[in-house]
């Protein structure tokens, strides 16, 4: 271990043991979501898709996020269930984003999320959502935050890249030690599709080393459609034989590459920046130009780059494709016992 990795790590107990010795515990359940590394493992896509089968299933969930960027102090409410509250600058990317997709699902942005739930109760309350047995707190990127005690523990872990080079941050992805595996009550190996299976059972046999209690799934992260910056829809078909040329900032921009491919469209080039990029205008101008001089018609992003693009002058050809979770009926049965 390197000076700055060992620095990390001590950070990273102190904040531990002191944020373990005043956990506190919420009146109702709580299912965290996260990952082990720094990093795109699909945490967004698996939120959404956890909290409507919630809904479905009777519960009333209510999403509990740290907002990562967003400006608005918290806590306070991303959305109360219709439409968001707060714009993507002051919420964050993916909370802007998931209260755009849900329905009759509160989002409150807090650092506290113990102070964050106390917050949503009291407030719901008083509006007529009355809690009961059935409301459910779901943590978003939660899998470090130890000063809410959670229910159950979700670690995603992504197949193609899992864990970096195996080195903590600043050197490497890592978050945690690997052998902090152990606390996951459920891990699901994301973008594991059937090309990647060998892949998967490998990473499978490696987990088993640090935990042999959780249970294991493998998840994908399909796409769905295509959207519009104006909200118009287009199905995946429509994309075949189209010249595109994407552009993204997030964690993961070679799983957004082969997602595309997938679609039957023809990729004439991909611009990637860092995670949770910033656009300016010049920005947008500088890729319609790099679009056009590679002979492609389309521009094409991520939904949850679409997000940051609000308030710049968007072009009409720009598009984004949105991602549905995609796992075995039983994750949600385990995970919502």
């Amino acid at each position: 271990m390197g000076i700055f990795e060992f620095l990390y790590y001590l950070g990273y107990s102190a904040k531990k043991y002191y944020s373990l010795r005043a956990q506190k515990r919420l009146p109702y359940r709580v299912i965290s979501i996260g990952n082990i590394t720094a990093g795109g493992t699909g945490k967004t896509p698996a939120t959404i898709a956890l909290t409507e089968e919630a809904k479905k299933r009777g519960f009333n969930p209510c999403i509990l996020t740290r907002g990562y960027k967003g400006k608005a102090k918290g806590p306070c409410f991303v959305s109360r269930g219709e439409i968001p509250l707060l714009n993507a600058k002051d919420a964050g990317d993916e909370p802007f984003m998931m209260a755009g997709r849900l329905r009759g699902i509160p989002i409150v942005k807090g650092a506290d999320r113990y102070e964050a739930g106390m917050f949503a109760i009291k407030e719901l309350s008083a509006i007529g959502y009355q809690p009961s047995a059935k409301m459910l707190f779901i943590l978003d990127d939660g899998f470090q935050h130890w000063r809410l005690f959670r229910d159950k523990d979700i670690l995603l872990i992504d197949a193609e890249e899992p864990f970096d080079r195996r080195r903590l941050l600043p050197i490497g992805l890592l978050r945690e030690p690997l052998k902090e595996i152990k606390r996951a009550d459920i891990i699901v190996i994301t973008n594991a599709g059937n090309s990647r299976q060998e892949m998967a059972d490998s990473l499978i046999e490696e987990l088993r080393l640090y935990n042999a209690r959780a249970r294991i799934f493998t998840a994908e992260h399909k796409p769905s459609r295509f959207m519009g910056h104006k909200g118009e829809t287009m199905p995946l078909k429509w994309a075949a034989g189209k010249n595109f040329f994407a552009f993204c900032g997030i964690g993961n921009p070679g799983s957004f590459k082969k997602t595309l491919l997938s679609t039957g469209c023809e990729l004439k080039g991909i611009k990637a920046y860092r995670d949770h990029y910033k656009y300016k205008q010049k920005d947008i101008d500088d890729i319609l130009k790099e679009a056009r001089k590679n002979n492609a018609d389309w521009l094409v992003t991520t939904e949850k780059d679409m997000t940051r693009l609000k308030g710049l002058n968007m072009p009409e050809n720009l598009i984004a494709i949105t991602i549905r979770f995609s796992v075995d009926e039983r994750f949600y049965d385990y995970a919502l016992k």
